[in-house]
Protein backbone atom coordinates (compact mmCIF):
# COMPACT_ATOMS: atom_id res chain seq x y z
CA UNK A 1 0.00 0.00 0.00
CA UNK A 2 1.28 3.25 -0.87
CA UNK A 3 2.35 6.17 1.94
CA UNK A 4 -0.66 8.17 0.25
CA UNK A 5 -3.28 5.03 0.17
CA UNK A 6 -1.92 4.59 4.12
CA UNK A 7 -3.37 7.85 4.67
CA UNK A 8 -7.02 7.74 3.10
CA UNK A 9 -7.39 4.51 5.18
CA UNK A 10 -8.23 3.37 8.68
CA UNK A 11 -7.24 -0.40 9.77
CA UNK A 12 -10.87 -2.39 10.29
CA UNK A 13 -12.03 -4.75 13.19
CA UNK A 14 -10.00 -7.14 11.50
CA UNK A 15 -6.53 -4.89 10.67
CA UNK A 16 -7.21 -4.77 6.79
CA UNK A 17 -7.53 -1.23 5.36
CA UNK A 18 -10.91 0.48 4.85
CA UNK A 19 -12.26 3.80 3.84
CA UNK A 20 -11.88 6.14 6.86
CA UNK A 21 -15.24 6.75 7.59
CA UNK A 22 -15.54 3.43 8.90
CA UNK A 23 -13.97 4.31 11.82
CA UNK A 24 -16.41 7.32 12.58
CA UNK A 25 -18.80 4.69 14.40
CA UNK A 26 -19.05 0.78 15.17
CA UNK A 27 -21.96 -0.23 13.16
CA UNK A 28 -20.41 2.08 9.51
CA UNK A 29 -17.86 -1.08 9.17
CA UNK A 30 -21.01 -3.31 8.51
CA UNK A 31 -22.63 -1.15 6.34
CA UNK A 32 -19.46 -0.57 4.45
CA UNK A 33 -18.03 -4.03 3.69
CA UNK A 34 -21.81 -5.57 2.84
CA UNK A 35 -23.89 -2.75 1.43
CA UNK A 36 -21.98 0.74 0.45
CA UNK A 37 -20.94 0.65 -3.14
CA UNK A 38 -22.96 -2.78 -4.49
CA UNK A 39 -24.77 -2.78 -7.20
CA UNK A 40 -28.81 -2.79 -6.48
CA UNK A 41 -31.63 -3.49 -9.33
CA UNK A 42 -34.35 -4.36 -6.35
CA UNK A 43 -36.67 -1.06 -7.17
CA UNK A 44 -37.90 -1.30 -2.93
CA UNK A 45 -34.24 -1.09 -1.89
CA UNK A 46 -33.76 1.83 -4.31
CA UNK A 47 -37.18 3.85 -3.41
CA UNK A 48 -35.86 3.11 0.33
CA UNK A 49 -32.43 4.53 0.02
CA UNK A 50 -33.08 7.74 -1.56
CA UNK A 51 -35.71 8.15 1.01
CA UNK A 52 -33.27 7.49 3.93
CA UNK A 53 -31.08 9.89 2.47
CA UNK A 54 -34.00 12.26 2.33
CA UNK A 55 -34.48 12.21 6.14
CA UNK A 56 -30.94 12.65 6.20
CA UNK A 57 -30.46 15.45 5.06
CA UNK A 58 -29.41 17.96 7.85
CA UNK A 59 -28.47 14.99 10.06
CA UNK A 60 -26.19 12.17 10.41
CA UNK A 61 -25.96 8.86 8.32
CA UNK A 62 -25.27 7.39 11.61
CA UNK A 63 -28.70 8.16 12.99
CA UNK A 64 -30.61 7.12 10.07
CA UNK A 65 -28.77 3.92 9.75
CA UNK A 66 -29.59 3.31 13.67
CA UNK A 67 -33.48 4.05 12.96
CA UNK A 68 -33.58 1.92 9.97
CA UNK A 69 -35.89 -0.92 11.04
CA UNK A 70 -37.98 1.87 12.72
CA UNK A 71 -38.13 3.67 9.73
CA UNK A 72 -38.70 -0.24 7.69
CA UNK A 73 -41.64 -0.84 9.94
CA UNK A 74 -43.18 2.49 9.52
CA UNK A 75 -43.09 2.49 5.65
CA UNK A 76 -44.59 -0.56 5.08
CA UNK A 77 -40.95 -2.00 4.13
CA UNK A 78 -40.84 0.86 1.88
CA UNK A 79 -43.28 -1.00 -0.82
CA UNK A 80 -44.03 2.30 -2.90
CA UNK A 81 -47.19 1.09 -4.22
CA UNK A 82 -48.33 1.03 -0.71
CA UNK A 83 -46.76 4.07 0.81
CA UNK A 84 -48.58 6.09 -1.85
CA UNK A 85 -51.73 5.15 -0.28
CA UNK A 86 -50.90 6.41 3.49
CA UNK A 87 -53.40 9.44 4.19
CA UNK A 88 -53.39 12.41 6.75
CA UNK A 89 -54.10 9.90 9.85
CA UNK A 90 -50.91 7.78 8.64
CA UNK A 91 -48.81 11.13 8.49
CA UNK A 92 -50.62 11.92 12.20
CA UNK A 93 -49.44 8.53 13.26
CA UNK A 94 -45.95 8.88 11.78
CA UNK A 95 -45.61 12.22 13.42
CA UNK A 96 -45.88 10.60 16.63
CA UNK A 97 -43.54 7.66 16.10
CA UNK A 98 -40.26 8.29 17.99
CA UNK A 99 -38.67 5.67 16.53
CA UNK A 100 -38.20 7.65 13.27
CA UNK A 101 -37.49 11.03 12.51
CA UNK A 102 -40.63 13.28 12.65
CA UNK A 103 -40.17 15.91 10.29
CA UNK A 104 -43.48 16.27 8.82
CA UNK A 105 -41.38 17.29 5.39
CA UNK A 106 -39.62 14.59 5.14
CA UNK A 107 -42.07 12.27 5.61
CA UNK A 108 -44.91 14.04 3.49
CA UNK A 109 -42.11 13.88 1.08
CA UNK A 110 -41.52 10.39 1.01
CA UNK A 111 -45.49 9.52 0.55
CA UNK A 112 -45.11 11.62 -2.45
CA UNK A 113 -42.19 10.38 -4.18
CA UNK A 114 -44.24 7.12 -3.74
CA UNK A 115 -46.40 8.09 -5.97
CA UNK A 116 -44.18 9.64 -8.85
CA UNK A 117 -42.20 6.05 -8.20
CA UNK A 118 -45.19 4.37 -9.63
CA UNK A 119 -45.41 6.62 -12.37
CA UNK A 120 -41.37 5.94 -13.30
CA UNK A 121 -41.87 2.67 -12.70
CA UNK A 122 -44.78 2.46 -14.82
CA UNK A 123 -42.82 4.59 -17.68
CA UNK A 124 -39.25 2.90 -17.31
CA UNK A 125 -40.34 -0.91 -16.41
CA UNK A 126 -38.95 -0.54 -13.57
CA UNK A 127 -36.71 2.40 -11.07
CA UNK A 128 -33.50 0.08 -11.78
CA UNK A 129 -33.35 0.95 -15.38
CA UNK A 130 -34.31 4.71 -15.00
CA UNK A 131 -31.59 5.20 -12.05
CA UNK A 132 -29.01 3.06 -13.91
CA UNK A 133 -28.80 5.48 -17.01
CA UNK A 134 -27.39 8.03 -14.57
CA UNK A 135 -24.48 5.34 -13.41
CA UNK A 136 -21.08 6.92 -13.01
CA UNK A 137 -18.29 5.04 -15.20
CA UNK A 138 -16.94 2.03 -14.24
CA UNK A 139 -13.31 3.33 -14.02
CA UNK A 140 -10.73 1.81 -11.21
CA UNK A 141 -11.60 2.93 -7.77
CA UNK A 142 -11.07 6.61 -6.60
CA UNK A 143 -7.91 7.10 -5.10
CA UNK A 144 -9.00 10.11 -3.17
CA UNK A 145 -12.05 10.31 -0.58
CA UNK A 146 -15.32 10.73 -2.45
CA UNK A 147 -16.70 14.49 -3.59
CA UNK A 148 -20.44 15.63 -2.95
CA UNK A 149 -21.85 15.62 -6.03
CA UNK A 150 -21.27 14.81 -9.69
CA UNK A 151 -22.16 15.89 -12.78
CA UNK A 152 -24.35 12.88 -13.01
CA UNK A 153 -25.74 13.36 -9.37
CA UNK A 154 -27.11 16.84 -10.75
CA UNK A 155 -28.70 15.48 -13.78
CA UNK A 156 -30.28 13.29 -12.16
CA UNK A 157 -31.91 15.35 -9.09
CA UNK A 158 -32.46 18.07 -12.00
CA UNK A 159 -34.43 15.01 -13.89
CA UNK A 160 -35.74 13.97 -10.39
CA UNK A 161 -37.28 17.37 -9.40
CA UNK A 162 -38.68 18.18 -13.37
CA UNK A 163 -40.84 15.01 -12.47
CA UNK A 164 -41.80 16.30 -9.20
CA UNK A 165 -39.27 14.34 -6.75
CA UNK A 166 -38.87 15.99 -3.36
CA UNK A 167 -35.87 16.11 -1.41
CA UNK A 168 -33.61 15.18 -4.16
CA UNK A 169 -30.92 17.83 -4.10
CA UNK A 170 -27.47 16.63 -5.95
CA UNK A 171 -25.72 15.88 -3.00
CA UNK A 172 -28.77 13.74 -1.37
CA UNK A 173 -28.85 12.20 -4.88
CA UNK A 174 -24.80 11.10 -4.94
CA UNK A 175 -24.89 9.69 -1.92
CA UNK A 176 -27.87 7.54 -3.22
CA UNK A 177 -25.45 6.64 -6.59
CA UNK A 178 -22.78 5.62 -3.78
CA UNK A 179 -24.93 3.74 -1.22
CA UNK A 180 -26.32 1.68 -4.72
CA UNK A 181 -23.67 1.03 -6.73
CA UNK A 182 -24.13 3.38 -9.33
CA UNK A 183 -20.13 4.57 -8.10
CA UNK A 184 -17.49 2.78 -6.66
CA UNK A 185 -16.23 5.87 -4.69
CA UNK A 186 -14.15 3.20 -1.99
CA UNK A 187 -10.83 4.73 -2.00
CA UNK A 188 -8.03 2.86 -3.80
CA UNK A 189 -5.93 1.17 -0.78
CA UNK A 190 -9.80 -0.17 0.71
CA UNK A 191 -9.92 -3.71 1.07
CA UNK A 192 -13.48 -3.71 -0.48
CA UNK A 193 -12.71 -1.68 -3.14
CA UNK A 194 -11.63 -4.72 -4.94
CA UNK A 195 -14.86 -6.47 -4.57
CA UNK A 196 -17.24 -3.95 -5.54
CA UNK A 197 -15.39 -3.08 -8.53
CA UNK A 198 -15.68 -7.05 -9.59
CA UNK A 199 -19.49 -6.67 -8.35
CA UNK A 200 -19.65 -4.03 -10.71
CA UNK A 201 -17.73 -5.20 -13.96
CA UNK A 202 -20.37 -8.14 -13.47
CA UNK A 203 -23.74 -6.71 -12.65
CA UNK A 204 -25.91 -6.34 -15.84
CA UNK A 205 -27.98 -2.98 -16.38
CA UNK A 206 -31.63 -2.76 -15.94
CA UNK A 207 -33.33 -2.30 -19.19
Amino acid sequence: MSDKSAVQTVAGTDGRPRCRWCAVAPEFEAYHDREWGFPVKDDVRLFEKLSLEGFQSGLSWRTILAKRENFRRAFDGFDFHRVARFDKQKVARLLLDEGIVRHRGKIEAVIHNADRAISLQNECGSLASYFWRFEVARKAAALSQPVSTTAESVALSKDLKQRGWKFVGPTTVYAFMQAMGLVNDHVGGCVIAREVSQARSQFKVPG
